[in-house]
């Protein structure tokens, strides 16, 4: 489960560029399927963030390739015995408007996302969004009791597998799948992560591997942002905030409808401030969405902060903003 806040707000750096960024832009729940030209590629769209962004980016109308090892097919095997797939994730990208389209990958494994992109390369020649939302490792993390675990204490191999399916499995899809991003400009990649560099830069994350895993994946933002100007794409870090996933819901025994019932008993108290992964994912159909795109390259930024500047909303028409 997601890790309580403790209430740190964001740095004066951060929120002097958040101001400088701040111009008022239109919303893209009051426009026409904004992105319905635009073909997208959402990695790890099983479930969690991966499946909110899928959705809301099929609600402005994209064709959205959802990728993940949970399929129908059963070709490939997840560290979750779960029963989400990512055909699930494309049908409910169609049913809101996109396109869905599914395909098993296992983004730890080079010659399949290779794979993956000559098949892309062949069916759309481009990509003008890619989200590289793998993670996979929130077994491993641990429950609470377990966080704070030292490196000398804490599981070799778990701890080294953390590392490979937070960071290896972002690099490894960048390789592969920025070459049909940078085929024209305009192209915006979201790396998504938990905890901005500002909060994650003054706060310890539960364990030497997980610090590092957020920690480098915010910088890939940042570098990848530094290659990818040149080509006139755009490169940004998104956190969510307290996210009402699958997992989470499941953890605090309650389901969508009945979430509020955990607050304050199953859950803490800030669990009122949480969010469905919709509103990370229209965060991110904003970005896409917004012809002014570049001015967040390199950025590291909270769904929160995106509310306040393109002004979209959860699906109950709340802002929640855990972060702030």
């Amino acid at each position: 489960m997601r890790e309580r806040r403790n209430g740190t707000t964001l740095g004066a750096a951060v929120a002097l560029i958040f101001l400088s960024l701040a111009a008022p832009r239109r919303t893209i729940e009051g426009m026409s399927k904004p992105l319905s030209d635009a073909i997208a590629v959402v990695a790890g769209a099983t479930r969690g963030a991966g499946r909110g962004i899928a959705a809301a980016l099929g609600e402005a109308g994209a064709t959205v390739i959802c990728t993940g090892r949970s399929s129908r097919t059963g070709t490939l095997v997840s560290d979750y015995d779960r029963p989400e797939t990512i055909e699930e994730t494309a049908e409910l990208v169609t049913a809101l408007g996109g396109t869905g389209v599914a395909i098993a990958v296992d983004h730890l494994v080079s010659h399949q996302v290779a794979a993956l992109a000559e098949r892309i390369r062949v069916d759309y020649g481009h990509i003008d969004i890619l989200v590289n939302d793998i993670w996979g490792a929130e077994i491993l993390k641990g429950p609470p009791p377990q966080w704070n675990t030292p490196v000398w204490e804490h599981s070799l191999d778990d701890g080294l597998r953390i590392l490979r399916l937070a960071i290896d499995t972002h690099v490894i899809t960048s390789h592969y799948l920025l070459p049909l991003l940078i085929s024209r400009p305009g192209g915006l990649l979201v790396e998504m992560t938990d905890g901005t560099k500002d909060y994650n830069d003054r706060n310890y994350r539960i364990s030497v591997y997980y610090d590092l895993a957020k920690v480098a994946v915010s910088r890939l933002a940042y570098s990848q942002g530094h290659e990818l100007a040149p080509h006139g794409c755009t490169a940004v870090a998104v956190t969510p905030g307290w996210l009402r996933s699958e997992m989470m819901l499941d953890a605090f025994g309650v389901t969508e409808d009945t979430w509020r019932d955990a607050v304050g008993t199953t859950a803490p108290a800030d669990f009122a401030k949480s969010e469905t992964p919709r509103f990370v994912g229209r965060g991110i159909a904003s970005l896409a969405a917004d012809p002014d795109k570049t001015r967040w390259n390199q950025q590291s930024v909270t769904v929160g902060m995106l509310a306040r500047v393109y002004g979209f909303t959860d699906v109950d028409g709340s802002q929640p903003d855990v972060w702030r």
